[in-house]
């Protein structure tokens, strides 16, 4: 099968939609497929086999490392020279409306993959653009074939908008990179400068949509040390903010997997989360986790259970359930276990088997491809 995937991010940017196409493209190959990657610029020419086309970009202001991708003639022209069985579309905002007008020029079939609560991220940046941003991603997601939603929440959300042909589809976490068995006593010592403290950290963006100065609630709780894993344009405001907890900067691979099961608690605090990986990789590396009743975590965590979720916009709600698990290492190793047992099967080889065989199967016309050649 030949598979176009039009994204609005991938490599060199490190996020959730970049995370998702590396791979779905990953498993295509492994899997006999052919994918081409159209992806904004700039950035390299190809990603393992598969070629991935530039296409010409533009910051995002106030988030400039975030290239935005241009109308561009590229993207019919490449669609209609691989004639594709299937067009992806990875969290389709800019680049992704391009991506759509060309297939439906060129007759192909689509699947739309929403990612990205672009109206929460203009929300927290304080842009009065919310409603025109419904109604523009309402209308991306109505022209697709099929719309793939990440959780309960995201298929409520299209659907307000009056999106047909709904289905959920979750993300893998890789289960071979992280694990309780990466927990590191020398980083940890490193951490809290060999005090007896409860290690509670965050992981991700440094930016106001995932609402990290939440933490601020529990920078004075008794025997915490926190650990802000990541980068972004909230750093150096985060850095005055929390003035006591330790920043390690971006982390990826063994080095984020070693950060990951050396904490004692995560926390996430963005009530904008159409999934939120960083809760997986946390429970697959047996950390308990603490999240906002919002969003993808109401689908990762089954309160009391597999983790523990606070009232949203209510730091005193955040405070008083990170003060329990300080106090409670036996519900903390409780709430790991079971965390972990919830992800043993969300492989991403199964995940994106799934993609392939019933998403993509449901909207493909056979002989297409062949039909071109």
């Amino acid at each position: 099968m030949r598979v176009a995937i039009v994204t609005e991010s991938f490599f060199p940017q490190v996020n959730g939609v970049t995370n998702t196409v590396r791979h779905t493209v990953d498993r295509l190959l492994q899997t006999g497929h052919e994918p081409v990657v159209i992806a904004p610029g700039p950035g390299a020419a190809s990603y393992r086999n598969a070629p991935v086309v530039r296409v010409r970009s533009m910051a995002l202001p106030r988030y400039t490392s975030f290239p935005i991708g241009l109308p561009d003639p590229v993207v019919e022209r490449t669609l209609a020279q691989f004639r594709p069985d299937v067009v992806h579309l990875a969290s389709p905002i800019a680049l992704g409306a391009v991506g759509m007008r060309a297939a439906l020029k060129l007759d192909l079939p689509t699947v739309a993959v929403y990612q990205t609560d672009i109206g929460g991220f203009v929300r927290q940046y304080g842009l009065r653009a919310e409603p025109a941003v419904a109604r523009w991603v309402g209308r991306i997601h109505r022209r697709a074939g099929r719309t793939l939603a990440p959780s309960t929440a995201s298929l409520m959300q299209l659907g307000r908008m009056g999106v047909p042909n709904l289905h959920r589809w979750g993300r893998g976490v890789s289960l071979d990179l992280f694990g309780p068995e990466c927990r590191s006593d020398e980083l940890r010592s490193h951490w809290t400068r060999g005090r007896d403290e409860v290690v509670v950290g965050y992981v991700g963006r440094l930016a106001a949509e995932k609402q990290v100065r939440r933490l601020a609630a529990l920078a004075d709780l008794p025997g915490v040390r926190l650990v802000v894993v990541g980068d972004g344009p909230e750093r150096a405001a985060l850095g005055r903010l929390l003035p006591r907890a330790r920043f390690t900067g971006m982390l990826s691979g063994v080095d984020l997997a070693r950060a990951y099961a050396s904490l004692d608690v995560f926390v996430h605090t963005g009530e904008a989360e159409t999934f939120c990986q960083t809760v997986q990789e946390a429970q697959a590396s047996g950390v308990p986790v603490v999240a906002p009743a919002a969003g993808g975590p109401i689908d990762l965590v089954d309160h009391g259970r597999t983790g523990l979720l606070y009232a949203p916009g209510s730091d005193a709600d955040l405070r008083q359930h990170v003060a329990h698990l300080v106090h409670d290492p036996e519900n903390r190793r409780h709430l790991g276990e079971q965390g972990r047992t919830a992800v043993a099967s969300r492989t991403w080889p199964a995940v994106v088997d799934q993609l392939i065989h019933e998403h993509y199967a449901a909207v493909r016309r056979p002989g297409l491809a062949a039909a071109a050649a």
